[in-house]
């Protein structure tokens, strides 16, 4: 299958062609051309004039979508998640859990590895744990019932089911840094999310292994001019990756503004962190068993208000990220899919180059999605 995508506006890491072309051949990148080159002929010519091609997205954070829950536990829900994604661009997901009981874990785990054999929309090349090694003082939407103590041997079960690509653990727990560093031999990156740590404590994680801050800014410790915490670990430590969710609401855009000042775009990730009540706008859902109400797009847990994940789509929090940061595009870029390719190790993913694989995200100027395609095949 060879596919041509011309005159398009193509945004990639360090690199910006404007009426440039896209050749896909059997799910690979064999030309990038510039304008006014000679173009081949194709079995499908996909004409993106007036639009951008961006790298196909990749959301390492996200629970649901359009009325699903990846806690629902059903394959089902995993499909129709993936299938909804491909409608904001986005061509690698992870399916990203909650906390719950090891039991219920272990069957989500078997869905999404059933889904992994046969990956009709989106791809999920393994999944992302959140939890259950939180603590239960910043669980926020999170269920407190199920949190409890680090354990690598239930962390390694899971693994075992379904690549366990991400896992977001609280780091002042006890034995932490132990699971953060047996899970770096098992090829599982840590993330840190749901804490009290000090900024001590995140140190002392990321000597163990620790490379992320899950959903940066929330439900963690603050900054205060005695104890800088994980939002200023954050901050000053260049190395750590911070996952943002691009919204407006999660985050100020003042408080983005202040991480894109601060922080070399090498090392953010935009994420949705989606739940069921994302493309919905109003209405009642779940998320993990918890109930939810989403009003005017913002989804807070039905019983205290906390928030509860978000209705963020991911070009809508690209476009908020151009907005804010003022970043060129073709560096801005590196967050929404190659910096996420590096930190986990998906390799020829996120990139608009020779030899990359043909996942592409097409987008007009205010955009939104107009066309996705994975290896090269048009899938929405």
């Amino acid at each position: 299958m060879h596919t041509l995508i011309k005159n398009a506006h193509i945004v990639s890491p360090d690199l910006e062609i404007l009426d440039g072309a896209i050749s896909i051949h059997d799910g690979t990148i064999t030309c990038v051309y510039q304008n006014g080159d000679v173009l081949p002929v194709a079995d499908h010519v996909y004409d993106a004039v007036g639009m951008y091609a961006f790298p196909g997205f990749i959301d390492i954070h996200a629970h649901g979508a359009n009325g699903y829950d990846v806690c629902d536990n059903s394959l089902v829900s995993i499909r129709e998640i993936a299938k909804a994604k491909l409608a904001e661009g986005v061509t690698t997901w992870l399916p990203t859990t909650l906390t719950q009981a090891q039991s219920y874990l272990k069957s989500i785990a078997e869905k999404c590895s059933h889904y992994t054999k046969n990956q009709s929309f989106t791809k999920t090349p393994g999944i992302h744990l959140e939890g259950p090694f939180i603590n239960a003082s910043k669980a926020g939407a999170q269920n407190p019932e199920f949190v409890r103590q680090p354990d690598i041997e239930e962390l390694a079960e899971l693994h075992a089911i379904t690549p366990a690509l991400m896992i977001s653990l609280a780091p002042c727990q006890d034995g932490a840094s132990d699971i953060i560093r047996k899970a770096k031999q098992l090829g599982i990156t840590s993330s840190a999310a749901h804490s009290e740590a000090s900024y001590q404590q995140i140190r002392d994680a990321k000597h163990a292994g620790l490379t992320h801050l899950t959903h940066f800014g929330n439900a963690m410790t603050g900054l205060h001019h005695r104890e800088i915490g994980m939002v200023g670990a954050g901050l000053i430590d260049d190395e750590l990756k911070l996952e943002l969710i691009c919204d407006g609401i999660h985050l100020a855009p003042e408080f983005l503004k202040l991480v894109f000042k601060l922080k070399p775009i090498e090392h953010i990730l935009l994420i949705t962190d989606s739940m069921a009540g994302s493309m919905i706008e109003n209405g009642e859902c779940s998320l993990g068993g918890l109930e939810v109400i989403v009003n005017d797009n913002v989804a807070r847990l039905k019983d205290s208000g906390a928030l509860a994940g978000s209705t963020l789509v991911f070009n809508n929090g690209l476009k908020l990220a151009a907005e804010i940061s003022e970043l060129p595009l073709h560096q801005l870029v590196k967050a929404s899919s190659w910096n996420q390719a590096k930190s986990l190790g998906l390799d020829g993913l996120g990139k608009i180059e020779v030899g990359f694989t043909g996942d592409i995200a097409i987008l007009d100027s205010d955009f939104a999605v107009r066309a996705t395609f994975v290896d090269g095949e048009q899938r929405f």
